[in-house]
């Protein structure tokens, strides 16, 4: 009967590490859950448990948590390799599962959940491609290892794994544009929910501060449609006056929000339309027909702020709190 190669994580911190290494056994937490080998051998049943437990958790958010405990319970079988990458030690452990699932809360008490293992070897990250060591890098404290279980098969053999140059190179390029994408999807969800409205206006005014303009937001009331007055001088004299309208919505931006800016631009004006969510297809036809209207959807409104992040004023900073990090980058050919 073939096995199944499974990756587990010892908590966000690697809080479980001791007790993974030094005792001999996997763990996972979802301690408030209780003993999982009272519940039903059932998906339904898991999710009920959890549902119980964390009553403000959304459905979805529910049926992936509660597939994880399913498994380790479940699915995991005697046999089974087991990958465990260490944020303590940096090593790889990899092991055999040697019990069946068991209920203990003695030392770490956050991670009852708990089966046998023997470790078998314990190697360096730099002896795995980027491509294996992004997928045990994944986000869930269990999960199935497909991909690349080959590699760490030949890990354990003793045999070394040259990867392809191909291959690293479409690792980096995932690592890159997951990155990007969570750190897009983490701005995005702060101006959702911590600026709608008329406060979106404020953050909008403050990025074109940020990028050498001057900007006021006007008033709620009588301004025609028109959110912020933006130009280049202090004074506001020397042209072009930029209108721009801000929209807080999440939804498509459609041709009609483009053409009611249009119509509030008197001879040269200059109309910026600036909106969280994506822009449809028609409105950015008639905007291209307008060659003083420009359109900012929700992704190009993330890479401003990125871009201009560092003179933003603290207190927005404070607000999208963001870190400079290094990401792999593909090397230039010599030629």
């Amino acid at each position: 009967m073939e096995k199944s190669w499974w990756g587990i994580h010892a908590g966000r911190t690697g809080e479980a590490h001791s007790l993974f290494v030094d005792q001999g056994v996997i763990a996972i937490g979802w301690h408030e859950m209780g003993d999982l080998s009272l519940l039903k051998p059932k998906r339904e049943a898991f999710k009920d448990r959890l549902s119980q437990v964390h009553s403000n958790w959304s459905v979805p958010k529910i049926a992936v948590s509660a597939g994880q405990p399913f498994r380790f319970v479940h699915e995991m079988k005697v046999g089974d390799f087991v990958i465990f990458p260490s944020k303590i030690d940096k090593l790889i452990h990899i092991g055999e599962v040697t019990g069946s699932y068991f209920y203990d809360t003695s030392n770490e008490p956050s991670y009852p959940n708990r089966r046998k293992v023997e470790w078998l070897k314990s190697l360096p990250r730099t002896g795995f491609s980027q491509a294996a060591l992004y997928e045990i890098g994944s986000a869930m404290s269990l999960f199935s290892v497909k991909n690349f279980a080959d590699e760490f098969a030949v890990a354990l053999s003793g045999q070394v794994l040259q990867p392809s140059v191909a291959t690293e190179n479409e690792a980096i390029v995932a690592v890159v544009e997951e990155s990007e994408q969570s750190t897009e999807d983490f701005v995005l969800k702060r101006l959702a929910y911590g600026f709608k409205g008329h406060a979106l206006e404020h953050f909008v005014a403050g990025l074109l501060e940020a990028m050498g303009f001057r900007a006021q937001v006007t008033k709620k009331s009588g301004d025609g449609g028109i959110d912020i007055i933006a130009h280049r001088d202090a004074l506001g004299f020397e042209p072009p006056i930029i209108k721009v309208q801000v929209k807080s919505t999440e939804g498509v931006l459609g041709e009609p929000e483009v053409k009611q800016l249009k119509g509030n631009l008197s001879a040269g004006e200059k109309g910026l339309l600036v909106t969280l969510g994506s822009i449809s297809s028609k409105a950015e036809l008639f905007a291209r027909t307008v060659p003083d209207i420009r359109l900012i959807d929700g992704t190009q409104l993330v890479k401003l702020v990125l871009e201009h992040y560092e003179q933003f004023d603290s207190g927005y900073r404070a607000a999208i709190p963001l870190k400079r990090v290094y990401l792999p980058s593909l090397a230039e050919e010599s030629t």
